[in-house]
């Protein structure tokens, strides 16, 4: 493979990076404040338990977009990578992103489940969609994936190459690598039946 092909590849990548993350960015980060908005300001979608869970999706999605897309453009699009320069920067990243997307699909779960449950003839399963169980749902799932993601603070760290002398935010253990690519794998096809299921549901 040429070196000019591959600096075709990177210059196309960077291109779309440009044109297509940013226009991602704004409006996922328009829509996601309108949702809040919304959500926070109507009397009737502050004491629903589905309009909640979907409020706190879109804060997070938010912060997924604001740390994980944003970096990514700036690494991309404009060879920017603030990774390579702090530490902190690159534990926290890693570390935000993660609580974030698991968040998010945890919310979506909750909200299908929750949309279910306000459905059902039964009384019993009815009373499980309030406000209240859905507090302590996402205050429990806040708190599980902020432990679950600690280890990105202790094994992401900044590397140095010894052939170029540049750094790289990588996680520098092997069974945590593994973890987290199976993980990955997990979520990724729990949020695609999830997301097939919320369709079959009565909107809100």
């Amino acid at each position: 493979m040429s070196a000019s092909y591959i600096s075709s590849l990177n210059f196309i990548a960077q291109q779309m990076t440009i044109y297509l993350g940013i226009p991602i960015l704004i409006s996922g980060l328009i829509g996601g404040l309108i949702n809040v908005i919304v959500f926070l300001s109507l009397q009737t979608f502050r004491q629903n338990s589905c309009a909640f869970y979907l409020t706190i999706m879109s804060i997070v999605n938010i912060g997924h977009l604001s740390t994980g897309l944003l970096t990514r453009i700036l690494i991309s699009g404009f060879n920017i990578d603030p990774t390579q320069t702090s530490i902190f920067y690159c534990k926290f990243r890693a570390y935000f992103v993660q609580v974030c997307i698991s968040m998010s699909l945890t919310c979506m779960c909750f909200a299908t489940i929750d949309q279910f449950l306000a459905t059902c003839h039964s009384q019993r399963w009815q009373q499980w969609s309030n406000i209240k169980v859905a507090h302590r749902l996402i205050i429990g799932s806040l708190i599980l994936w902020l432990l679950h993601g600690t280890p990105y603070w202790i094994y992401y760290n900044l590397v140095t190459s010894v052939t170029t002398g540049q750094n790289t935010c990588i996680s520098t253990n092997y069974i945590f690598q593994l973890y987290n690519i199976g993980v990955y794998s997990i979520i990724l096809n729990a949020y695609r039946n999830v997301h097939d299921l919320s369709y079959r549901t009565i909107p809100l």
